[in-house]
């Protein structure tokens, strides 16, 4: 990945793949087959040759550009505004010669070579009209943004410009913010880049660049058809070697690099995708094999990205992703050193209560200054200055109520309004069973009666009654979990349980909880264990309950962090970003469309491989599952994941909260009406997919039209059959023959990079920065389990130390909660869902005004979510102490809101 950092580059030219003619025109560095025009032949002087049907003119490096020959009666003066942002690397580091000739070569106005390119073929020859080609030159720029101009004297039977090609003549990489061509009488011409140039010293092959107008395969201008497919082909790559930083291929992979057996055969780990574990695929960075495991890739100190991918390094400075970064590389480590003891717990709770109020000193940072601008939440000064202190902003539900974290009923609101309303099931058979082995696993039947259901509700109803009028509901990671039981107790200092909790739906649309099951299945000759909690008066069994429930909350925070969000998020997308880069051209409207919605996931994955889901990681290190935590979202992969269940209709139907009713708003009756999560989701949906069918019916009037498009056709079944192609012969795939079926697959993408994404991440420090709210590991065994006298007596005497011995260490904590904080921060620079436009979409009146109406209606959802919690009937997002509902708003303020909706994917 290339890390938020300086992008050291090397000056050796290299080749992604054999030289495309196309990207030659008139470089000195062309095949010798093509001649080479001196650099001090007037503009006159120029060779002609034709190469694959098409024509090259070779200019001089004056600025003005025009055709020799051509008539200049009727010629066009044009003139080129390109917008750069320089690096960080070009502005810090580039002290050396190459910073010496890159300054003569802006001095002689030789920065960045264009050549624009005409969308017509010539009409009398067939072949492509001759580019027309100039020096940009520098005319004014700062730290952050440079311009650069060129003139051009273009024929007036040159055509329209469909495509500039540029090379960039310095040694070190640029970012092409954009290109306007001015003077023509139809208006200026905008070419949107947004990309970064390699040097022609890396790679030789010119870039394209088309311009803003949208065209699908077929309707693609004669003049720009050979550009369009092998610009695709240099993207595809070949699948071989190591990528190399400055770098735009996309390809896939396995996750085989999370472990690093080389280091320690401790830290091997299985190979993600593939026949024993599926998962999705990721991006192939080409690195060598572990000598000690020749399937495992070799880790390394940064992770291969396609360059597009990346974070913009002018960006960096603001983005969270920098912070994310900081705080594993700086701040972690030096909290580490922190600690004496890295398992030691809270000795009581008024310590959790100090990493607010007091926080925690750590030894001086390198760039101390530096790390506390950047993380001003987290780092305190210190008044002499010579260390910084760690101290955690107080998380507004505690602010709001000390004690929210205690109670049963924030416990079951919080599956509704909380964190991670993705895993809240409708309970529909009756008695619970497992679906495991008994033989290996112990009975299936569930210890959970009729009997202690019925004394829970008090005689609203029976079991049969509730089930029939849909009032019980239940967490269920009894069969996730239980397989792994076994394994995670023989890791140190962490233990786990098959789970099942019961809710009961009230009147008023609250949830109870009734009970906890808790399960250990045969191990080393002990019989299946399981136990059923409930709640109580008794203090004996109050604090029975307050422990299994903080088992369960363990449960649904691995649950959240492996499956709801890593897996069904930031994984599962990542095949979709590939496949639409390598299939897609970027001037088709569906690559257009979806493009806000992949910026930065890529990077922000890789980042999560080498420091967060990675052996020894933070997960691993934090969660209860230990070692086998991301091995576990694999098989929630295997088992649950479905494409067509990730629109959010199609998942409130799949898990019984919600049924079709063409009647009701949305067309779906929930089945509890008080769903926070699902009421703001489903505005959102709805807006996204109303924008969605006015792009696409705008582009695709003719049902055919889709099917026909062999770009859009071959997308697809690349998601399918290689993205996810451990998935590719489910019968659930949905076709992709019309309009109506590519709005569905494309609304279900975004709602996946925005809302869902937004729902699952940026609650995390307001729901998780109180660790006893969601500890993300359980690390001790109920008392009763083993009936051993000595820690029945110690829990007798003791039971508020037994239970912070159960939650989190101090170190695991305070790692957890530091990362949880800067995850859930948006950027200066966030940009939300249906806020800014993409240049492409204002080329078209049509497609303007469908954006702006979909901007509208966000601003009415921004509204109507405030009205929601402002009204009094609607207790799981209204009340004394109660943070109100907010994640699904779709703006927001820089900072730790709760609430903003991105477009993708990016922290």
């Amino acid at each position: 990945m290339l890390k938020p950092q300086v992008h050291h580059q090397t000056s050796s030219i290299g080749t992604l793949l054999p030289l495309h003619r196309p990207f030659f025109h008139g470089t000195t560095t062309a095949p010798s087959s093509l001649p080479i025009i001196p650099s001090n032949l007037k503009l006159s002087s120029f060779n002609k040759t034709k190469k694959n049907g098409k024509r090259v003119a070779f200019l001089s490096g004056n600025i003005r550009a025009s055709i020799a020959g051509a008539s200049t009666d009727k010629a066009i003066k044009v003139k080129a505004v390109v917008t750069v942002n320089p690096t960080v690397g070009g502005i810090l580091t580039n002290l050396g010669l190459d910073r010496g000739l890159d300054d003569i070569k802006d001095l002689l106005g030789q920065t960045l070579l264009l050549e624009l390119v005409s969308a017509q073929l010539d009409r009398k020859t067939g072949l492509e009209k001759e580019t027309i080609q100039g020096y940009a030159h520098r005319v004014k720029g700062d730290k952050t943004e440079a311009k650069y101009e060129a003139e051009f004297t273009i024929p007036v039977d040159f055509g329209e410009v469909g495509a500039v090609l540029v090379e960039n003549e310095h040694h070190k990489e640029m970012f092409l913010q954009n290109i306007v061509l001015d003077g023509f009488p139809n208006g200026p011409v905008d070419v949107n880049c947004e990309s970064w140039v390699h040097s022609k010293y890396d790679n030789p092959q010119k870039r394209v660049f088309f311009t803003n107008k949208s065209y699908l395969p077929s309707n693609t201008p004669s003049g720009l058809r050979r550009l369009r497919e092998e610009e695709l082909v240099i993207l595809r790559g070949n699948g071989q070697g190591e990528r190399k930083t400055f770098e735009r291929i996309y390809d896939y992979d396995v996750y085989n690099d999370l472990g690093d057996p080389d280091s320690n055969p401790s830290k091997k780990r299985p190979v993600l995708g593939g026949k024993e574990f599926k998962y999705p695929r990721r991006c192939r960075t080409g690195r060598q094999r572990c000598e000690t495991d020749p399937n495992s890739e070799k880790r390394s100190s940064s992770v291969f990205v396609p360059r597009d991918e990346c974070f913009s390094e002018v960006k960096q400075l603001t983005f969270s992703a920098k912070t994310v970064y900081s705080v594993l590389h700086a701040v972690l480590p030096s909290l580490e050193t922190a600690f004496v003891d890295a398992d030691l717990g809270f000795p009581y709770f008024t310590a959790i209560d100090q990493l607010f109020n007091e926080g925690i000193n750590l030894p001086a940072l390198q760039k101390q200054g530096f790390w506390r601008d950047l993380l001003p939440r987290l780092l305190k000064a210190i008044s002499d200055g010579s260390e910084s202190m760690l101290r955690f902003e107080t998380p507004e539900t505690m602010d709001r109520d000390k004690f929210f974290w205690f109670r049963d009923e924030e416990f079951a609101r919080q599956t509704l309004a909380g964190l991670n309303p993705y895993s809240l099931q409708l309970v529909t058979e009756w008695p619970l069973k497992s679906k495991l082995d008994p033989k290996i696993y112990g009975p299936a039947e569930s210890a959970i009666t009729t009997e202690m259901i019925e004394r829970e509700i008090k005689g609203f109803m029976s079991v049969e009654e509730a089930i029939k009028q849909k009032k019980l509901f239940i967490l269920d990671y009894h069969d996730l979990l239980l397989p792994y039981v076994k394994k995670v107790r023989e890791l140190k200092g962490t233990t786990l349980y098959g789970s099942r909790t019961l809710f009961f739906l009230n009147p008023d649309d609250t949830l109870r909880p009734l009970a906890i099951e808790l399960t250990r299945p045969l191990i080393n000759g002990k019989p299946q264990w399981k136990e059923v909690f409930t709640p109580s008066w008794h203090s004996t069994s109050v604090w029975l309950w307050r422990l299994a429930k903080a088992h369960v909350l363990a449960h649904d925070a691995g649950y959240h962090q492996l499956v709801s969000h890593w897996l069904r998020t930031h994984c599962c997308t990542e095949p979709y970003i590939i496949a639409t880069n390598r299939q897609l051209s970027r001037m088709h409207p569906i690559y257009r469309l979806l493009h806000p919605h992949f910026r930065y996931t890529m990077e922000i994955n890789a980042l999560a491989r080498e420091a967060l889901i990675n052996s020894e990681g933070i997960i691993e290190t934090s969660f209860t599952p230990g070692k086998y935590s991301i091995e576990i979202s694999a098989v929630a992969y295997d088992l649950q994941w479905r494409f067509d269940h990730q629109a959010l209709p199609a998942d409130l139907i799949s898990r019984g909260l919600a049924v079709e009713d063409p009647s009701a708003p949305h067309g779906l009756r929930l089945t509890i009406q008080d769903y926070p999560f699902a009421n703001d989701g489903l505005l959102l949906w709805d807006a996204l997919k109303q924008w969605f069918t006015d792009y696409v019916n705008h582009y695709y009037p003719d049902a055919s039209d889709v099917e026909s498009d062999k770009e859009l056709q071959a997308w697809w079944t690349e998601i399918r059959t290689v993205g996810h192609a451990d998935k590719k012969d489910e019968p659930w795939w949905p076709v992709l023959k019309t309009p109506e079926d590519l709005i569905h697959i494309v609304t279900t993408m975004a709602w996946v990079a925005s809302g869902h994404h937004a729902a699952v991440n940026f609650g995390q420090y307001a729901y998780g920065g109180y660790f006893p709210n969601r500890p993300t590991i359980a690390r001790i065994k109920m008392p009763i389990e083993d009936g051993n006298e000595e820690d029945w007596k110690f829990f007798s005497a003791k039971p508020e130390v037994v239970l912070l011995q159960c939650f989190p260490s101090q170190m695991q904590a305070t790692r957890v909660m530091a990362i949880l904080d800067v995850l859930s921060n948006h950027s200066p620079d966030e940009e939300y869902l249906g806020d800014k436009t993409e240049p492409a979409w204002t080329e078209i009146p049509a497609i303007k005004g469908a954006f702006e109406r979909f901007n509208g209606r966000l601003k009415e959802i921004e509204g109507k979510i405030d009205e929601r919690n402002g009204d009094k009937r609607f207790k799981n997002r209204t009340g004394v102490g109660i943070l109100p509902y907010e994640l699904l708003k779709p703006f927001s303020e820089s900072g730790v809101t709760g609430k903003g909706v991105p477009y993708s994917i990016s922290i």
